[in-house]
């Protein structure tokens, strides 16, 4: 059966030069980087040098760049230092988030907010899925505690303005959160270029392994523990450190490092490609198609369908895309961003991401194109029946 992967958004296939770096730390070497003892100090030594290869990647200090278990635990982590922990008060504090974020950003500012006492101001993007600077300089505040803008949105890939924010933000005293998981690997990540004060990224979303992320916090920013009882990553995350997942992240980014610029080019490629070939889809939509996008994402629309009926049916034949709406107790949800955007529920739910990654080749995209070309022709005629339910009566 022919296929491919096509969800490469949700996670990336693990590198085999990454896997190669991992494996000697999941076996015949081993030791807790804490310990004094020539198996820790080795460990140490490795999850320092993958430390310096991840922050080379950014642009960084290996000092301000801290290990986590997932992009969330460092997203939660910001959070929770400008707000406090649960349960604490934070009357009158006030948080200015994009509708684009992640909901580890989204969702956990609200909770925290409600928690706490506090407020939270949410942007939504104009139709070209971009979250305009001038509605940040609009919306902070005196009593702004924080402000949040992804780089680049996970579902259409659209990249939105952070310099240009986090320039406001400087001026206004404001720290702001950068999600950058997305975007790293593809486009380029500089904090310096980019002026943040925190700025998050994971691991398996560049060909690395599952379970490892990073937070790089500007020196000087705020910042208190999220996980505490232990002075591992030098007192700004207890807990012991993985130390395969950490050497497998550190050997990703150094991948990406020497690949250059050849990689997003590589990428810009397949989605072009992809994207010339749905013009033999009448009626098809791809989302965010006028503004700078990730180099490797196509969210598209098919009116006249339902996006999660389209990839089951893709799945069966081998193809795996994921669907631009959540599925939650046996009913298909809009997707918020596109709602946030202005775009219908009916369009919404009859879209897909597809998102390309290293593996991907030009000929499976070839290959794939009639299939989806097909399918579709299929949901639509099958929409497009009349009911027999009643009849006779």
């Amino acid at each position: 059966m022919n296929g491919a992967y096509f969800d490469h958004n949700a996670t990336t296939p693990l590198d085999p030069v990454v896997r190669e770096a991992m494996l000697s730390w999941m076996g015949e070497r081993w030791g807790n980087p804490s310990s004094i003892h020539r198996h820790g100090q080795a460990a140490n030594a490795a999850v320092e040098e993958a430390r310096r290869q991840v922050a080379r990647l950014l642009g960084a200090s290996s000092a301000e760049v801290v290990f986590t278990g997932s992009g969330t635990e460092a997203n939660n982590t910001v959070v929770a230092t400008v707000l406090g922990s649960p349960g604490s008060s934070a009357s009158g504090a006030h948080l200015v988030i994009s509708a684009l974020e992640h909901p580890s950003i989204l969702g956990a500012a609200r909770a925290w907010a409600a928690a706490a006492g506090a407020e939270v101001t949410v942007l939504s993007p104009g139709a070209d899925g971009v979250v305009p600077a001038a509605s940040f300089a609009a919306a902070i505040r005196p009593s702004t505690r924080l402000a949040a803008l992804m780089l680049a949105n996970n579902e259409i890939g659209t990249i939105q303005p952070v310099a240009e924010v986090a320039a406001i933000c400087r001026e206004r005293g404001v720290p702001l959160l950068v999600d950058a998981v997305q975007a790293l690997g593809k486009i380029p990540v500089d904090v310096a270029a980019l002026g943040a004060d925190y700025l998050t990224v994971a691991a398996h979303k560049l060909h690395g392994p599952l379970g490892v992320a990073a937070l790089w916090i500007r020196g000087g920013a705020p910042f208190e523990p999220l996980l505490v009882g232990g002075a591992q990553e030098r007192r700004r995350r207890a807990s012991t450190v993985n130390v395969p997942a950490v050497v497998g992240f550190g050997a990703a980014c150094q991948r990406i490092d020497r690949d250059g610029a050849s990689r997003g080019a590589r990428l810009r490629e397949l989605r072009d490609r992809f994207e010339d070939g749905l013009a033999a889809i009448p009626g098809a939509i791809v989302h965010g198609a006028a503004s700078p996008r990730l180099p490797h994402t196509t969210h598209v629309a098919f009116p006249g369908l339902v996006g999660q009926e389209l990839a089951i049916r893709l799945d069966l034949a081998g193809w795996s895309v994921s669907t631009g709406a959540a599925c939650g107790s046996g009913t298909v949800q809009p997707s918020s961003t596109l709602l946030a955007m202005g775009v219908s529920a009916e369009e919404s739910i009859a879209s897909l991401r597809v998102s390309f990654g290293i593996t991907n080749t030009i000929r499976e995209i070839d290959e794939f194109l009639p299939v989806l070309t097909h399918e579709v022709a299929e949901l639509r005629a099958t929409a497009a029946r009349p009911s027999l339910a009643g009849a006779g009566r």
